[in-house]
């Protein structure tokens, strides 16, 4: 397993969807770091994005809910990891303990992202699905797509809860 660290949430030219970008935090070459991109849905990159930026929604959204429903519960989320890419989907696990018992439970990774930001949890990805989907920092990114993130970082930094209510 390799410890990655969330860069952010971006979009991805050309069918505009989200992408939540994870980098790998011990890479020998960290002006190279290898990127791991998951293409997830709108209301998860805003709840990612939200909770990245330390922005708290007026009542608790829907994974606030649950990080505050496994704490009254005494079950402690140790990680999350991001297991493999099967048919066009990627999956990931979410390493739990509670009172005298370990589980391992499946998750769609944009949900386990949101709670590990919200938790403050290490976040890993299999060796194998980096090697598979991984790509290199430094690669080339073409200039019209440079312009829509930078957009959408705009947009991120100015977003409000309100704005989803």
């Amino acid at each position: 397993m390799v410890p990655m660290e969330l860069v952010g949430v971006r979009v991805e030219l050309p069918s505009n969807t989200p992408i939540v970008l994870l980098r790998v935090t011990n890479d020998p070459a960290p002006d190279d770091a290898r990127m791991l991109p998951i293409f997830i849905g709108g209301p998860e990159a805003t709840a990612i994005a939200l909770a990245h930026q330390g922005v708290e929604a007026p009542r608790p959204m829907t994974h606030d809910l649950f990080a505050q429903t496994l704490e009254a519960m005494e079950v402690t989320v140790e990680k999350v990891v991001i297991t493999e890419l099967r048919e066009r989907t990627f999956f990931a696990e979410l390493h739990m303990r509670s009172p005298g018992e370990a589980k391992v439970m499946s998750a769609r990774p944009s949900d386990a992202i949101a709670l590990a930001v919200r938790l403050d949890i290490p976040i890993f990805a299999e060796d194998e699905l980096l090697d598979e989907v991984g790509y290199s920092e430094a690669a080339d990114v073409e200039p019209e797509a440079e312009e829509v993130v930078e957009d959408f970082k705009d947009f991120l930094d100015n977003v409000s809860p309100e704005d989803f209510a």
